[in-house]
């Protein structure tokens, strides 16, 4: 049921062929699988498991000449792999497409009334009920934005979703704004995750508002802001997910990882030789780290370029972090080593990479986290493991360098972190356990 997925949609020239280049710069937001569906006076959709490069071999797409599409990189934490966006819904008479980024924290009890009034479910994941929930009011309502207003105000947590319906595209952004979504216009209308997956194609650029619904028909655009709640931005997106190109509500993501280090070298210091990043994530927060304190900053540890997020895969991460990282020796070998990461979400990797840096001859190892422990699951789309997973839920600073093996250990604090992104509008509550109102009132 949780989904931390990459979408993309489209009314343009050669929508599909865009699909499947957006999708690819969408690809760090999901590796399990992708797909397309386009419009020829009826919905065709073309998917499958793995990397979009995978999933639209040559001529895949023929015959694909539609000035409408959606596509979908998929990132499940739950549900059948087989279950890849997007996903054709009928309900009520009707049919669309549907791909969404996010999770609905009243999936259950509201399927569970669904299912009681006769609605029939063919799959496991919440995509679909926002398409049956659209649907059957639209089926009531014969309009578009009123039929999302009774979505939002039916079906609550974090969601972005595109939809191909009837030869039109609807977009839409949850009224918190959990999670990003960006508007690109020029030679058509455009909508994608985030807006480096936008740029390529020459387009002025801004953010779907928090609940904002836009319309496609007929190369028409029309937008509203159909209900507003206190907004709270993932604030996950900056730490680690978004790509650090990206500009998600205004703020570069880039810059607000290199400031996350800057503050983390205010308020940490650690006397060190040289300053490394655990790639590639952690680098540009250890840059910040290493202009502000004055160490130098060098290239410690190599990634395997074909290796996948190991955050993302579904399991055997041990084996992926030998895999994905290995030291270099010349630059680590008795020096003491400052090592800068985005987060420590169980341990498991942060322990084998102090371990490796220690065979590869550091004679310390300092680490510093550019966030604040995370102390509590999120049940808005990010796979945080249940509490008892998290080795800060239950363990001090302390205990958990003496876990990891670390010389020094400090994390970045609360007001930091707010500081480096420069905003409090930020959904924290895997670092608080303070979770938003409107994804809970039902």
């Amino acid at each position: 049921m949780r989904e931390k997925c990459g979408i993309f949609g489209a009314y343009a020239p050669e929508a599909p062929k865009k699909a499947y280049y957006a999708l690819i710069a969408l690809q760090h937001r999901g590796q399990e699988g992708a797909g397309i569906s386009f419009w020829k006076g009826f919905i065709k959709t073309v998917k499958g498991r793995g990397l979009v490069s995978e999933v639209f071999k040559e001529g895949s797409l023929n015959g694909a000449d539609s000035l409408l599409a959606i596509g979908h990189v998929r990132y499940s934490t739950s549900g059948s792999l087989s279950e890849v966006q997007p996903i054709e819904i009928e309900c009520c008479g009707y049919r669309l497409s549907i791909a969404h980024n996010g999770t609905l924290t009243n999936f259950l009890p509201v399927r569970r009334r669904y299912e009681e009034e006769g609605f029939k479910f063919r799959s496991s994941v919440d995509t679909e009920l926002i398409g049956i929930s659209f649907l059957r009011h639209y089926a009531e309502l014969k309009d578009e934005f009123e039929a999302m207003r009774e979505v939002f105000r039916e079906v609550r947590g974090a969601y972005s979703v595109v939809m191909l319906f009837d030869g039109k595209l609807i977009v839409a952004r949850d009224p918190v704004g959990f999670r990003p979504l960006s508007y690109g216009f020029n030679d058509g209308h455009y909508f994608a995750s985030e807006d480096s997956a936008l740029r390529m194609f020459g387009l002025e650029v801004r953010d779907v508002k928090p609940g904002e619904v836009f319309l496609v028909q007929d190369g028409e655009v029309q937008s509203r802001i159909l209900e507003k709640a206190e907004t709270r931005h993932c604030v996950f997106e900056y730490i680690y997910f978004a790509r650090p190109d990206s500009v998600i509500d205004g703020i570069s993501v880039y810059c607000a990882r290199y400031r996350m280090g800057v503050e983390l070298a205010r308020e940490s210091p650690a006397e060190g030789d040289v300053v490394i990043a655990v790639p590639d994530s952690g680098r540009t927060a250890a840059l910040g780290f290493a202009h502000e304190s004055g160490i130098p900053y060098m290239e410690g540890l190599i990634k395997n370029r074909y290796i996948g997020r190991t955050f993302i895969m579904p399991s055997g991460r041990g084996l992926k972090v030998k895999l994905k990282l290995s030291p270099v020796k010349e630059v680590v070998n008795g020096k003491r080593v400052v090592l800068v990461d985005d987060s420590i979400v169980r341990g498991t990797t942060m322990r084998r990479i102090v371990r490796m840096l220690r065979g590869a001859g550091a004679k310390e190892v300092h680490v510093r986290i550019a966030s604040p422990p995370i102390r509590y699951p999120c049940y808005m789309g990010i796979d945080i493991p249940t509490r008892h997973e998290l080795i800060a839920a239950w363990r001090s600073v302390e205990d958990i360098r003496r876990e990891i093996g670390a010389d020094s250990l400090a994390y970045l604090s609360i007001e930091g972190l707010k500081r480096a992104i420069g905003t409090d509008k930020l959904c924290m509550a895997c670092l608080t356990g303070e979770y938003p109102k409107w994804a809970f009132e039902f």
